[in-house]
């Protein structure tokens, strides 16, 4: 009888931990259940199945010319690159239930999400017009929303990850960057949290033609802006989230605004004459401690 014992336990074991990893299996598929701007179907909307909703994007693919043959390439691996920072962005939605303030998704999630966009169908368009005509209005496709299915409360504690990792940590940055808080930059909290440095674009560019030079001064100001804040968010959210906090919530977002910057400034100039190219190397800041 004693021998009969621990084979009846370890099989209803066996047992409850396979129950265990198809429940848990359910729960990760119901919770990251993501869809992008799939190319077969054209599919308009990324969904996720969790309870703050679903994030809906333009579809991209739908609204392009005919594709050179000698971009396809660049083409089709832009527009993946598309799905993926929906499914990034889904994912973070979901990590980030019950974290910062009204403006959260939008600060933290959508703004972020906006800027890679902008960047990546400006490349699209970059690539397309090598060969052919550049398609023209890509960016109005960048902006995405939010449809609620759900709140964004009762997820956990305010500042808490969620169950799936520190995927979410980049939505603390939307608590960081308040409107108004931009002079803080120079307080005496940056000796704790360093300085971001940024490569100086204005010394980088050619002669600008009259017709381009509001157009580029307005960018060049961007730039400056985005680097305060930036240097603000630092600032605000020293002790937050993990080893890989500011890259990933502050330096990451920042290359991605800038990246889309300097293209307008570079489209800018091509339009009456060369076109700079290259500009996109100086996208990439540095934290200085």
């Amino acid at each position: 009888m004693s021998r009969a014992l621990p084979k009846y336990n370890k099989r209803r074991v066996t047992f409850i931990g396979g129950a265990a990893a198809v429940a848990l299996s359910g729960t990760v598929i119901a919770g990251f259940a993501l869809a992008g701007e799939t190319p077969d179907s054209g599919a308009k909307n990324a969904r996720t199945l969790a309870g703050p909703g679903t994030i809906s994007c333009p579809d991209v693919r739908s609204k392009l010319p005919a594709v050179p043959a000698s971009a396809k390439a660049e083409v089709d691996r832009n527009l993946t690159l598309l799905n993926t920072q929906i499914q990034e962005a889904n994912k973070r939605l979901v990590d980030t239930v019950g974290q910062g303030g009204p403006n959260f998704v939008q600060n933290a999630i959508l703004g972020p999400l906006k800027d890679k966009r902008v960047a990546t169908v400006n490349r699209i368009a970059t690539a397309i017009g090598r060969t052919a005509a550049k398609p023209q209005g890509l960016d109005s496709l960048a902006t995405c929303t939010l449809n609620a299915a759900g709140t964004n409360a009762g997820g956990g504690a305010a500042g808490k990850p969620q169950a799936g990792g520190n995927a979410g940590n980049a939505g603390n940055a939307g608590n960081a960057g308040n409107a108004g808080n931009a002079g803080n930059a120079g307080n005496a909290g940056n000796a704790a949290a360093g300085t971001i440095t940024c490569p100086d674009v204005r010394s980088k560019l050619p002669a600008v033609p009259a017709s381009a030079k509001a157009e580029v001064d307005r960018n060049l100001t961007l730039l400056d802006t985005q680097l305060r804040e930036a240097n603000t968010r630092l600032v605000n959210t020293v002790g937050q989230g993990g080893p890989n906090f500011v890259q990933n919530a502050i330096l990451g977002p920042l290359e991605d605004k800038r990246v889309a910057t300097v293209n307008r400034i570079a489209t800018a100039i091509g339009r009456t004459a060369a076109k700079p190219q290259g500009l996109d190397s100086l996208a990439a800041c540095t934290l200085t401690k």
